[in-house]
């Protein structure tokens, strides 16, 4: 298949997608993902993530994050220091107005890159200090992805490939478990730098779950 099937694949799945998230529960979030090369062992990590209770307009978290990373070996094993701005407007139960919370997070996290056959396997482990209004809360996460091209062996231009990952967040004190989130989708690399993403993520919490759709853009352009 030529890039341009491939592409109105990924078309029709996301109109699918919006049709679905129109008329439903389902929400988005748009998310955008940029990792600069500053030089062979420092990059800069910046992320918008624009989350909705429906498919847009309905504002159920603007998240900002930032931070600076090193390599601890040639472009991988990767520590990094940052910082994230959260802001949330979750609903007042039993009602259709909302409140509004702001949250500060310092975090530090660590990122290994492994390969088997076509199969790109990412680990991320991140430990979070959370201030949110008067309240101090710690979080440790631990993410793990698998990425695998379709039409092409390795993940470069005009590949179209798979995509699933699942990220665990517990929290260091009673209840410990904070939630889970499992997602499944396809992805276009325009090129080596810049790729787009389409997919469904259920998230459990401890007496709930929710889906929502992904719409996620990867930017790798250095400086």
């Amino acid at each position: 298949m030529n890039k341009i099937k491939w592409f109105c694949i990924l078309l029709v799945l996301f109109l699918t997608a919006y049709g679905n998230a129109q008329n439903t529960d389902t929400g988005n979030w748009f998310l955008y993902f940029g990792n600069q090369k500053i030089n062979n062992k420092w990059n800069w990590h910046n992320e918008v993530q624009y989350r909705n209770y429906n498919f847009a307009g309905d504002l159920e978290q603007l998240l900002l994050r930032t931070g600076i990373g090193y390599n601890l070996s040639e472009n991988n094993n990767n520590v990094l220091l940052g910082y994230a701005y959260v802001h949330s407007e979750p609903y007042i139960a039993g009602t259709n107005d909302k409140s509004n919370t702001n949250e500060h997070r310092i975090f530090q996290q660590f990122i290994t890159k492994e390969k088997l056959g076509r199969v790109n396997i990412q680990h991320r482990y991140r430990f979070e200090q959370r201030f949110i209004e008067v309240d101090f809360k710690m979080r440790a996460r631990y993410f793990l992805s698998f990425n695998v091209p379709i039409n092409k062996k390795e993940m470069e231009k005009n590949a179209v490939y798979a995509s699933v990952y699942n990220e665990i967040f517990i929290n260091t004190e009673p209840d410990y478990f904070d939630r889970d989130r499992i997602y499944g989708g396809v992805g276009y690399c325009f090129n080596k730098n810049f790729k787009v993403e389409a997919g469904v993520m259920t998230q459990i919490l401890s007496n709930s779950s929710r889906t929502q759709f992904q719409i996620m853009f990867f930017n790798s352009l250095p400086f």
